[in-house]
Order: C-alpha cells, then structure tokens, then sequence
C-alpha cells in the first residue's frame, strides 16, 4: 500500500511515466517545465477523448510546486474535466509523484488548463454533448 500525506489524487489517472536524469536541473530536480508538459499531455489526453477530436491548449491557470520531483520518482497525472463550453473545456490537473524506493505518493503540482476543439483547418468547433448512456 502507498502512503499519501496528501489525500488522495482528484480524477482519473491519464499519464504515467519515469523521471530521468535528462530531465534534470544543475541541482538534480526535475525540470518543473518537463513536470508542465506531462500535464499538458495528460489534459490534451483527456481532452481528445470528451471532445472526440482534435485539442488546442489556449491557457493554463497559475501552478505552484509544492514539492520537488527526482530522478526515479514516478510522475502520476490525474485529469477531470471540470467545465465544457461551446467549444472548450477546463480540465483540472494534478501531479503526484511515486517516490522511488519508497510506499510514498505526495502532490507536487496543480493547475487548470483550458482546451479548445479544433476541426482539420485549426478552428474553434463545437464540442458535442456527453453520449446518453443507456439504463440497465
């Protein structure tokens, strides 16, 4: 069992993968940059899937680290559509990482980003509404 000082992470898990020592600052951390594009993927992941097409990032709301990422932690980036409009949708993304030779997950980042859905030519389209789902 992994212990979480943090709770438990907010949305369904889109995004797994190893930090490397590429990935590395002069100090050893993660690029928090590398961190932002790991999210950006995972929200773009769940975006392609609500939208049942082509995703754009148009914004991203401020992220504050709360905590370093290392070299053999597991980043783990949950995603949850919190918002859809006309043609864009919120999602809100969380990053936790699995540290390495440790039962330990802790949050490292937060933030939401904002997505819009594009047809073939690059423009804004409108999302449909989310499929009925039949009763049992």
């Amino acid at each position: 069992m992994v212990r979480s000082p943090d709770g438990e992470p907010r949305g369904e898990l889109t995004v797994r993968t190893l930090a490397m020592p590429a990935d590395t600052n002069a100090n050893g951390d993660i690029f928090g940059g590398w961190v932002l594009s790991q999210m950006d993927q995972a929200g773009g992941i769940a975006g392609v899937e609500r939208a049942r097409g082509r995703v754009v990032t148009i914004a991203v709301e401020a992220m504050t680290f709360i905590r370093p990422v290392k070299v053999g932690d597991v980043l783990c980036v949950y995603s949850e559509i919190e918002s859809v409009g006309r043609t864009s949708m919120r999602i809100h993304i969380e990053a936790w990482a699995r540290r390495f030779r440790e039962e330990l997950r802790e949050k490292v980042t937060v933030a939401t980003f904002t997505f819009v859905a594009i047809d073939d030519e690059g423009r804004p389209r409108p999302i449909d509404p989310p499929a009925l789902q039949a009763s049992p």
